[in-house]
């Protein structure tokens, strides 16, 4: 199973790839997202998006800062207010 997964700023695009799964830091909570999930947007608040490349990887993590999360059909899309360096 692959997701496709991209993660954007107001200003750039800072990943667009395939991977097994990701977890957002929800402002309800974190969530898993897998290919197939049902559609679904949610806050996202300061924390750490874990991105795994298949499903028994140690996730990397990247630290965003607010935004939305949006999940569609065609995969998951993370924008972030910004991202940390």
């Amino acid at each position: 199973m692959a997701l496709r997964f991209e993660l954007v700023t107001p200003a750039r695009l800072v990943r667009s790839e395939t991977v097994h799964m990701v977890v957002v830091p929800g402002t309800d909570g974190e969530f898993g997202v897998l290919e197939g999930h049902a559609p679904v947007m949610s806050t996202v608040r300061d924390g750490a998006v874990k991105v795994y490349k298949s499903e028994n990887a140690t996730p990397e993590e990247i630290v965003v800062y607010g935004g939305f999360a949006e999940v569609t059909p065609q995969g998951l899309t993370v924008l972030a207010e910004r991202v940390g360096d």
